[in-house]
């Protein structure tokens, strides 16, 4: 399979092989992307029957690429006599490009120019897992519009093509025949907008009510799309805090992760006008509970809007009844929530699933974290019940074998997710031998969260609710788990903590990174801590580009495993806030120059994941090959280490600023952080240690 190329806008996007190119096969994943479905499998352009070839390839910004042409083959490039532009963006359901033929020559000259089109409306997940199937639905031309459809009951999607010039529309595609002056040029302006139709024949998407038939038009012409999104990213930059450093990838990460994070942002259908993070291009281009949070959690004090979006959106869909396909459970948030036709045919259990132990107690950290930084008392009001809900949850359902910690199993037994923690690939929660436990399991990390959760909880309750019996109670269940916690997860032989509790209470003894999630939440008693850093930041685990998933040892350990020997920038950020937190604030920075460092060998892109093996053996992180890119919780990670070099907290209306940086980063500037305290800056200087 070739190498693609990607635009996105939220959880809309376009892959494409070099040449602009949608190419359909069962084993190719380009195509275009809207609502967990392919609505074009192949957007193929030819010129006089001859196709194209990249001279280069331009990507000003997330939503938009541009592509230089030339027919024929490499040895033909010399003197071409013609070339083609493909300018392409997103936005608003809508793909559109447009082509710009230039005539080189000193005559005149014809040419015909071809776009092949069709489309599978394949689920996502169908083409995340090939299967050989043909192309379906219907084919209409009509009006000037070129309509690809598919209907399965009430499900209904439309691919609808139309062209600012002339064209001769078959139900294959369109055909130009241009006439193009010596040394001259012709465009035209192709676009290209996917429909998710109610039985009314109208979008779902249309507050106005208004249908979109064959040969309607989009909202607003692709010019002043493209303009709006131009000026949108502009004002999201700068809003967002103003970085400098001396350590120039800090600064091009830093800066690379605020466009993709915008790039991530979509508006969902539940709360039209709000964006929220998706979770990741191209698999995970919707809502995942997990990511949604942690990466709203990452981004507070920078972009702190998002926090207040993801928790009203998990809001709406908490869990109200018992559901065994779902995995849901009364006050239980939604670990993901898909719109193709698999989900609406439960083919799978995606529309809502509920498949995450750990999202639950995430949403209560995740709401206190976002009222300490922005004082927005009113959404912690108008939250409470589903706070209050989620808290009954971990003991309710979560607690299943009544002895005090968060435990998951799968109710639903034929196509649920086997794990339902961040490391949720089947192999991922392991003995140290490689053998699997059985179901129940209780990792350690959600006994982390559930404590976190159940402080935060009580300082809601007292200062929040005016609920001070409830706020003493959480506290006292938290102190109780903490204690039986390091108690019972601590092996003693190996100074570290079990990975989880299998069915039968015993330890599952694999080493593994979940520790730094533990020092995080604060489940850890000091004592242990060091121990804990010590491993985290010892050979096994740490590659000198990030902390492992898994250490090596282990017999699971496989350094391009996705759960059992990567390297996860998002891990590593929460373990760095998790040493700077017990004090091992030289351990932090270290991972924070480790996995930055690695970032730039990405061109500033932190990956989801990369390949395990050690910095000495590579001399460069090796890339994951189906890593998510951009992915929001690996955006985030950035963020989040800035804060902990910084030493960035909330302390009623102020800002503690405490820095701690790295002799390699130099001095490092974050000026205008938004808070309750207004714009604030912190400085430092790893020269003098202090700002």
């Amino acid at each position: 399979m070739k190498k693609l190329v990607r635009i996105l806008d939220g959880n809309i996007f376009a892959l494409s092989e070099d040449n602009g190119d949608m190419a359909f096969s069962p084993t190719n994943p380009s195509g275009f992307f809207a609502f967990d479905t392919r609505f074009l499998a192949t957007w193929r352009l030819t010129l006089d029957g001859e196709q194209l070839h990249p001279l280069a390839v331009h990507e000003p910004s997330y939503y938009e690429i541009r592509f230089f042409l030339v027919p024929g083959h490499p040895t033909h490039y010399v003197d071409a006599k013609i070339s083609v532009i493909r300018d392409r963006w997103i936005s608003d359901s809508s793909f559109t490009e447009r082509l710009t033929v230039l005539n080189h020559t000193g005559e005149p000259a014809e040419y015909v120019l071809r776009i092949d089109v069709d489309s599978d409306f394949a689920p996502i997940y169908s083409v995340v897992w090939p299967q050989a199937s043909a192309l379906r639905g219907y084919r209409e031309v009509s009006d000037g519009c070129l309509r690809l459809g598919y209907r399965r009951e009430k499900f209904h999607r439309v691919t609808d093509v139309f062209s600012s010039e002339p064209a001769q529309l078959d139900e294959g595609g369109l055909t130009f025949r241009i006439r193009v002056d010596r040394q001259g040029k012709w465009s035209t302006t192709l676009q290209v907008k996917c429909l998710v139709l109610r039985p009314d024949g109208k979008d779902v998407r249309d507050r106005l009510g208004q249908p979109y038939g064959q040969g309607g038009t989009a909202r607003r012409p692709p010019s002043d799309l493209d303009g709006q999104l131009h000026h949108d990213l502009r004002r999201w930059i700068a809003a967002a805090p103003q970085l400098s450093c001396d350590w120039a990838p800090l600064t091009m990460t830093y800066q690379r992760g605020l466009v993709d994070l915008a790039g991530l942002r979509f508006s969902p259908l539940a709360l039209p006008g709000e964006t929220m993070p998706a979770a990741g291009l191209p698999w995970s281009a919707t809502i995942i509970g997990r990511d949604s949070i942690l990466t709203s959690y990452q981004a507070l004090p920078f972009v702190p809007d998002l926090a207040a979006t993801t928790l009203r959106m998990l809001a709406v869909f908490q869990g109200s009844v018992l559901d065994d396909y779902r995995d849901e459970e009364p006050g239980k948030m939604i670990n993901e929530l898909r719109y193709g036709e698999m989900a609406a045919f439960e083919e799978r259990p995606q529309s809502p699933y509920y498949g995450g132990a750990d999202v639950t107690p995430l949403f209560v950290v995740l709401l206190d974290e976002y009222e300490r930084w922005t004082g927005d008392a009113a959404l912690v009001r108008d939250l409470e019940e589903a706070a209050r809900a989620a808290l009954h949850w971990i003991d309710e359902y979560g607690d299943l074998r009544g002895d005090g910690y968060l435990w998951y199993h799968r109710r639903n037994d034929k196509n649920g997710a086997q794990n339902h923690c961040w490391k949720d690939s089947p192999e991922a929660i392991c003995y140290r031998d490689g053998r699997l436990p059985g179901l129940l399991r209780a990792t350690c990390e959600l006994q982390g969260y559930a404590y976190d959760a159940k402080r935060r909880g009580a300082r809601l309750a007292r200062e929040l609710w005016g609920d001070p019996a409830y706020a003493d109670r959480l506290e006292r269940e938290a102190a109780e788990l903490k204690q039986r916690f390091n108690r019972d997860f601590w092996i003693s032989g190996g100074e570290y903590f079990a990975l989880a509790l299998g069915p039968d209470g015993d330890s599952v003894d694999a080493l593994a990174s979940n520790m730094g999630h533990l020092l995080w939440s604060g489940i850890v008693d000091e004592s242990r801590a060091a121990a804990v850093a010590g491993h985290l930041l010892g050979p096994r685990l740490f590659s000198g580009w990030g902390v492992r998933t898994l250490a090596t040892g282990q017999v699971r350990y496989n350094p391009l495993g996705y759960h059992v020997g990567t390297v996860w920038p998002f891990d590593n950020s929460l373990i760095a806030a998790g040493l700077r937190r017990y004090g091992f604030r030289r351990e932090a920075g270290v991972i924070a120059e480790a996995v930055v460092d690695a970032a730039q060998h990405f061109a500033g892109r932190m990956p989801e994941s990369f390949a395990g093996y050690d910095r000495d053996l590579t001399r460069y992180p090796v890339p994951y090959p189906a890593a998510n890119s951009p992915q929001a919780s690996a955006t985030g990670a950035t963020f989040l280490l800035l804060r902990t070099l910084l030493g960035l907290q909330p302390y009623g209306e102020h800002l503690v600023v405490h820095p701690e940086i790295p002799e390699r980063f130099g001095r490092v500037e974050l000026l205008g952080i938004p808070g309750r305290w207004g714009r604030m800056d912190a400085i430092g200087n790893a020269r003098l240690g202090k700002p």
